[in-house]
């Protein structure tokens, strides 16, 4: 491969795992473990949760990718993690590397939304009796944490704004959770609404931020910590609305 053809595969490999939700340290490491493995050992990368800034010496340019839309794909990681070592190893070529790679930016891995609808409800029903909960409220909290995955799967499409899908779905849980209540079904509304809404709270956002921080990535690691304040600011606004409505 000449500069600017290493140049892209270093590219294409970061893009997928920033977009899949690797750290940004990982995704930095990756690119330059790969150039350094394929002969090219002077290289320049830049990494924030929006962008990708890559260059190689001998080069003509340096590479740019936009990271418009990011999402939880930690198996996408793994692969292009193995294919890395593979290089690495010499165990296939960088043409192989980037025709693998390319493969995989356009499949779709992930599992079906029904099977993660169902996680989530399986999830929420287990996180009640976690804290405490009594197990008449499990199915109450079931259903309520699918409830609220399943606006949030659907409502990303019709509203572009992270913050409002979230707001929705924390108010759809914070509302099932309560017609429950209302009806019989469920007896302790917080321990209903707090499990309901576990498969909403951002984990994997807030450690990757975290371990950025801890790894020297300022930009990326305090601009995810802001995202996941927003994500949790956004669900706790819905819940209190709820309870503003219902008290």
């Amino acid at each position: 491969m000449n500069p600017n053809e290493l140049g892209e595969l270093c590219l294409l490999a970061g893009k997928i795992m920033l977009e899949s939700g690797a750290e940004t340290y990982r995704v930095q490491d990756t690119m330059v473990r790969i150039a350094g493995s394929l002969g090219a050992n002077y290289t320049n990368s830049y990494v924030t949760p929006t962008g990708i800034v890559f260059s190689l010496s001998g080069a003509d340019q340096t590479k740019l990718a936009q990271i418009s839309k990011r999402s939880t794909d930690l198996y996408k990681v793994i692969i292009v993690n193995s294919i890395s070592r593979k290089i690495s190893t010499g165990e296939i070529s960088a043409e192989e590397a980037f025709s693998t790679l390319r493969k995989i930016e356009k499949e779709n891995l992930k599992y079906p939304k029904y099977v993660k609808i169902l996680a989530a409800s399986i999830v929420s029903g287990f996180s009640l009796v976690l804290f405490n909960g009594e197990w008449h409220d499990f199915f109450s909290a079931f259903f309520a944490g699918g409830a609220g995955f399943l606006c949030v799967s659907y409502l990303h499409r019709l509203v572009d704004i992270k913050f409002f899908t979230e707001f929705l779905a924390a108010l759809i849980v914070a509302l099932t959770s309560y017609l429950f209540t209302y009806m019989g079904f469920g007896h302790d509304l917080p321990n209903i609404i707090v499990a309901s809404i576990m498969p909403l709270v951002p984990g994997l956002l807030i450690t990757n931020a975290v371990r950025d921080l801890m790894a020297g990535h300022l930009v990326s690691g305090l601009s995810k910590g802001a995202e996941a304040t927003l994500t949790a600011f956004a669900i706790g606004a819905g819940v209190a609305v709820v309870f503003t409505l219902y008290k």
